[in-house]
């Protein structure tokens, strides 16, 4: 494949992670990076930010800024490791519970940006191949 056609390539994938992602915190008001964020700590229940930053395979720095805008919105608690100063330990409030249940229970499969131009197959697919893609 050429340079140029390389570059259309990546750049339709950049478009359409733009939509997608617009897409998902209208209809979620959660950025789908916060959302996943929120959905660790909740299958972990406890869990440290060192954890998250290796589940979600990005930079410290920016889970760190997350977690900040997270905690003053009251959707996560962040204490410090009385035993170890240097790690955070983070969970969720009540008030995320709620917010992610409501963002569950208002979920319509068949009205998402996605499920309107993909079939169960194609999406099936893209996952395969996005898979492809973070694993190189």
């Amino acid at each position: 494949m050429e340079l140029r056609d390389m570059s259309r390539l990546l750049y339709q994938i950049k478009l359409a992670d733009q939509r997608v992602a617009t897409s998902f915190e209208r209809e979620t008001g959660f950025s789908l990076t916060r959302y996943e964020m929120l959905m660790i700590v909740n299958d972990k229940g406890v869990c440290s930010q060192s954890e998250i930053q290796q589940e979600m395979k990005i930079d410290n720095a920016a889970i760190t800024r997350h977690l900040k805008i997270l905690e003053e919105k009251g959707h996560v608690q962040r204490e410090r490791n009385v035993a170890n100063n240097r790690e955070v330990f983070v969970r969720l409030t009540e008030t995320a519970t709620r917010e992610l249940q409501h963002c569950e229970q208002n979920h319509d499969q068949t009205n998402h940006l996605i499920a309107k131009v993909l079939s169960e197959s194609e999406m099936q697919q893209l996952s395969t191949l996005l898979q492809k893609l973070n694993n190189i």
